[in-house]
C-alpha cells in the first residue's frame, strides 16, 4: 500500500464566512476562497469552515465540501439528524449543484457532456486522473454563458469563456479535472493546467464559484433554491 504525504499548507484566509440563512435546523453559507472546508491533520491547517462554525453553532456538521479554491455555497447541518437527512440528499443525487467558471480559451460548442472517470493515484497525490479502467463514472455538463477576452497584469491578452457548470456526480477535483479534460481548464487552476498559458500565472485565485444549490429541507420539505452571483 502507498503512503500518502500531504505537506499542504493554507495560507492564511482573512475572509469571513457570510451567513445566507440559518434556522434551527441548518446554515446557509457563503464560502470565501483559500478557506479549507474541514481543518486538515497539519496543526497549521486548523482553519477552516466547519472549525470557524463550530465555535457559533456547536455541533454543526459538513454534509459536502468544496475545494479549498471553490467559493460559494454550502449548507451546514445543525445536529446529526439534519446531517443524515442531507447527507441521503447528496448520496441519492436529488441535489442539484451549480457552478460558474471561467475556462481558458474559447470553448467551441456552447452546451455539452463531459463523461471521463476519474481515478484516485496516491503516486500522483493531490491530483487525480482520468482512468476508465480503475476509475469511478463521473459526469458533469455545461453551458456557455459567454466567450471574451480580458487582459492580464502582463498585457496579455486572454481568451476566456464564462460557462455554467452542473456536476452529476461528486469526484474529488471533477469539475478541475474535466474541464482540463475539455481542453480549457479554469482560470487560476494550478493542479490542472489553470495557470500554464501565458497570462494566467498571477490569476489572484480558482475561478470556481458555487453560485447555485438546490435541495428539499430535512423537516419542513420545502424546495430550497439557494443562489449567490459569482463574484468574477
Amino acid at each position: 500500500m502507498s503512503t500518502i504525504f500531504d505537506n499542504f499548507i493554507a495560507p492564511p484566509c482573512h475572509d469571513e464566512i457570510e451567513i445566507l440563512y440559518q434556522d434551527e435546523h441548518l446554515l446557509l453559507i457563503n464560502k470565501p476562497s483559500g478557506l479549507l472546508s474541514l481543518s486538515g491533520k497539519n496543526a497549521q491547517n486548523l482553519d477552516s469552515v466547519h472549525y470557524r462554525l463550530v465555535q457559533s453553532f456547536p455541533g454543526c456538521t459538513l454534509a459536502h465540501r468544496l475545494d479549498f479554491g471553490t467559493s460559494g455555497l454550502m449548507v451546514i447541518a445543525r445536529n446529526k439528524a439534519i446531517n443524515a437527512a442531507l447527507c441521503r440528499q447528496f448520496s441519492q443525487r436529488t441535489v442539484t449543484k451549480i457552478y460558474s467558471a471561467l475556462l481558458c480559451g474559447h470553448v467551441a460548442d456552447n452546451e455539452g457532456v463531459i463523461d471521463a472517470a476519474i481515478a484516485k493515484d496516491p503516486a500522483l497525490f493531490p491530483l487525480m486522473s482520468i482512468c476508465s479502467v480503475h476509475g469511478k463514472p463521473a459526469r458533469s455538463c455545461y453551458q456557455v454563458v459567454e466567450r471574451f477576452y480580458q487582459t492580464s497584469e502582463d498585457g496579455t491578452l486572454l481568451p476566456l469563456t464564462r460557462v455554467q457548470l452542473t456536476p452529476e456526480t461528486g469526484r474529488t477535483h471533477q469539475l478541475r479535472i474535466h474541464c482540463q479534460q475539455l481542453g480549457h481548464p479554469i482560470l487560476g487552476c494550478d493542479l490542472y493546467g489553470g495557470r500554464l498559458l501565458p497570462g494566467t500565472g498571477q490569476t489572484p485565485r480558482l475561478m470556481l464559484h458555487a453560485s447555485e444549490l438546490h435541495f428539499e429541507h430535512p423537516v419542513s420539505a420545502e424546495r430550497i433554491a439557494a443562489r449567490h452571483a459569482s463574484p468574477f
